[in-house]
């Protein structure tokens, strides 16, 4: 978790970054930028309000980490902040160069030097990298004579974020401590930031983890339980409920006591078993038996574990509990589900 009390902005510069396939041009700042202890406070609630999640990544590259672009010239930033001016420029480039998607908009990339971020009880400086894309209309009253006068203004809304990087100066060896936001592009074009410029992979940590088996875990309900035996509906929400409860209950995984208290059936735990390694080499991810327990990765994902059945457009059964107080049948009219409760409210 970062903490964000006592972080304190020590440089920060801005360039324009336009979008090099509509031939926009990028325009260079020659200097830093002077800001005064109140807008420092505003900077940081601007950059920073919007990293909440525990999910980090690393900088990589599959080839040497060194020949990783951003990786480089951050590494040379936390060696030398006085050169920060010089690789946001280096970085400036890089992003002009990735921004090759016709729906990729310009706007102001800022290069951040921060001091005293605290991450995991560690206290390290950080490096932000951040791009505002979107500008929104403001209005300006102000007096004038015996009355007031209003005019509108294009800018920068300091409750939102477009896209933010925090590179925070400890595991370096491994490719940095990686946080990153990306609030503005869902489709394709969305991989530049990400993908294209940072080149970042998740970070292999408890949040890791814990995100894989619950992920597994849907993904043998919902295609391959079904495939391999006779269960209801019904049956398959309690397997992905008692799933997340497990987790909510446990500090540490651990995949046998897993198994036997979840599954229990041992030719349902070799099915799932033999899922787990197809499922590890078809999306390349690594699933070990043993890991402490992310708890805001569990919030994360147990709201993608739906606990509901629905029934054509007319109904949707929600299941919390007790799955033997649902039962399934089919008479003359049609498919029917038979719920048992003791008190209506």
């Amino acid at each position: 978790m970062l903490y964000k009390e006592y972080i304190v902005i020590k440089l920060i510069t801005v360039h324009n970054v336009g979008n090099k396939l509509n031939q926009e041009n990028i325009h260079f700042s020659k200097k830093l930028l002077a800001i005064d202890e109140e807008m420092n406070g505003i900077l940081i609630s601007h950059f920073l309000f919007p990293f909440k999640s525990n999910e980090y990544f690393n900088f990589y590259h599959d080839i040497d980490l060194n020949m990783n672009e951003v990786f480089v010239c951050v590494n040379k930033i936390f060696e030398n902040k006085e050169s920060l001016q010089e690789q946001s420029i280096n970085l400036a480039k890089h992003l002009y160069e990735q921004s090759t998607h016709p729906k990729i908009k310009g706007g102001e990339f800022y290069t951040v030097y921060f001091k005293d971020c605290i991450i995991d009880g560690e206290t390290v400086d950080a490096v932000g990298l951040f791009k505002s894309e979107n500008k929104d209309t403001f209005l300006k009253v102000f007096p004038s004579g015996e009355g007031f006068e209003i005019e509108s203004e294009k800018g920068v809304n300091i409750n939102k974020l477009d896209k933010g990087c925090l590179i925070f100066n400890t595991e370096k060896e491994k490719g940095y401590i990686v946080a990153v936001v990306d609030n503005t592009n869902k489709g394709a074009d969305a991989q530049y930031w990400i993908d294209d410029f940072l080149h970042v992979r998740q970070r292999k940590d408890e949040y890791y983890n814990t995100q894989n088996v619950l992920s597994l875990c849907k993904n043998f309900v919902k295609n391959e339980l079904p495939q391999q035996f006779e269960v209801s509906k019904a049956d398959q929400v309690d397997f992905l409920n008692k799933s997340v409860q497990f987790f909510k209950e446990n500090d540490n995984f651990n995949l046998n006591e897993f198994a036997n208290e979840v599954i229990g059936q041992p030719e349902i735990i070799e099915s799932f078993n033999q899922y787990r390694s197809s499922f590890q080499k078809d999306f390349e991810i690594e699933i070990v038996d043993n890991f402490t327990i992310s708890e805001s990765a569990v919030k994360k994902q147990a709201r993608s574990l739906k606990s509901v059945i629905k029934l054509d457009k007319n109904f949707h059964i929600y299941i919390h509990g007790n799955p033997e107080l649902i039962e399934q049948g089919e008479d003359k009219k049609g498919k029917f589900y038979k719920v048992y409760y003791q008190e209506e409210s």
